[in-house]
């Protein structure tokens, strides 16, 4: 992998996956502390979730991750409306669990995140040259668990990890880069119909 790389702006169809920055944090701290939103999501994230929450999590964790080269994350922003943000997708290089993604309720169900998760992977890929890409959720993140496999991943073990709601059976997906280019051929066929 070349050193370094930056995350750039990506786009879908509907979406526009803008890098991370801290002037985002005061949308986050508006969408994200809601139960439905984390309760799936790993135990680091702190519940109930401070008013600063964002805020330091992107200063202290995220940004510095970003200037190391480490980590990757996009906000996602319907193309209509691109002053708000609607949801997080990120990258993790030195970590098992490559990618973590949360969107706001409102938009829930209404196949974002696997366009988001398609853009991502090609980035993961195509430009920073993984081999590999791991993806854990709890087994009851059934939505989660269709991205999954609508983008190609399967299913390599299961485990109990700590999540915000407590210590739950966690499936852990994987897609290899020749997996992801076959799969993405077939996306790309069926987005053409």
């Amino acid at each position: 992998m070349p050193a370094h790389i930056k995350a750039v702006e990506l786009n879908t169809g509907r979406l526009i996956l803008r890098p991370l920055q801290l002037a985002d944090a005061e949308q986050t701290q508006q969408l994200f502390p809601d139960w439905e939103v984390v309760k799936l999501l790993n135990a680091v994230v702190p519940w109930p979730y401070p008013a600063d929450g964002a805020f330091t999590y992107y200063r202290d964790v995220a940004l510095p991750a970003i200037d190391r080269g480490d980590e990757w994350h996009w906000t996602l922003r319907l193309k209509h409306s691109p002053e708000h943000h609607i949801g997080v997708i990120s990258l993790h290089k030195d970590r098992a669990d490559n990618r973590g993604f949360w969107l706001g309720l409102p938009w829930h169900g209404q196949g974002l995140m696997t366009e988001a998760v398609i853009a991502v992977n090609d980035f993961w890929f195509d430009v920073l040259g993984f081999e590999s890409l791991r993806a854990p959720k709890a087994i009851e993140n059934l939505a989660s668990r269709r991205i999954s496999e609508k983008t190609g991943m399967r299913m390599v073990g299961t485990e109990e990890r700590n999540f915000v709601s407590g210590r739950l059976p966690c499936e852990i997906w994987e897609i290899t880069a020749e997996e992801w280019r076959e799969a993405r051929a077939h996306l790309r066929a069926d987005q053409q119909r």
